[in-house]
């Protein structure tokens, strides 16, 4: 079983809608997830209250249970944890991180966000892993990516390829209670979380032979309230 702890100290970074959307992702390419909500807020626990499916499996705990939850996913031959994290809480993202085969920081195009990352990113360091900073809600114009990427590697940070656009069908989604990947299949929000998912297979060192014929299933739009 592979491990990745999603972390920022910042709230608004994405971290919950990153998580469910690549355990979504994981369970599409038949590689069973378990999505461990360690944020008192538990916000992917509500989403999948409201799914009425029961993967991918999301899991409620406190900080100080990680290893024990962690090690009864195993028990269940679960091949993906990823964990979600409250910001503000230095104890839980630490937790997490050294819990981690590969930490992910999601982080918007904005100064007062990357300038919250220097947290983020000592964690990290005490954590002694390997950690990759996520361009999230990404503007669909302008140069602020890549001015924040430039930006983000002053902090000995590597940046992923991938960037996640500035979408509402992401927030329609989690309305729906589902992944973007069922909501809109062949949007190009679900080619960024297929795409992200992948390279982070490749830098996880999971195998990612079958992805490319990723199954998606075109699913009739929930409605969404105005």
């Amino acid at each position: 079983m592979k491990t990745i702890a999603i972390i920022s100290q910042k709230g608004g970074a994405g971290k919950t809608t990153l998580a469910i959307n690549l355990a979504v992702a994981s369970e599409l390419a038949r590689r069973s997830a378990v999505l461990i909500d360690l944020d008192p807020q538990a916000s992917a626990t509500n989403w999948h209250d409201h799914r009425g499916k029961d993967a991918p499996a999301v899991i409620s705990a406190q900080a100080s249970r990680l290893p024990e939850v962690l090690a009864t996913a195993r028990e269940h031959n679960v091949r993906l944890a990823i964990i979600d994290t409250a910001p503000h809480s230095e104890n839980a993202a630490l937790a997490a991180a050294r819990a981690a085969d590969l930490i992910l920081i999601p982080c918007r195009a904005a100064i007062l966000d990357i300038r919250a990352i220097a947290t983020s990113a000592d964690l990290v360091t005490i954590a002694k892993k390997q950690a990759v900073a996520i361009l999230n809600a990404v503007p669909p114009r302008g140069s602020l990516a890549d001015e924040a990427e430039q930006a983000l590697k002053t902090y000995g940070l590597s940046v992923a390829p991938v960037r996640v656009g500035q979408r509402t069908a992401f927030i329609h989604a989690i309305t729906a209670a589902m992944g973007i990947m069922e909501y809109e299949p062949h949007g190009k929000a679900a080619e960024e979380i297929k795409a992200l998912y992948m390279w982070i297979c490749e830098q996880a060192d999971m195998s990612t032979r079958k992805h490319d014929d990723m199954p998606t299933r075109k699913q009739e739009r929930t409605a969404v309230p105005a």
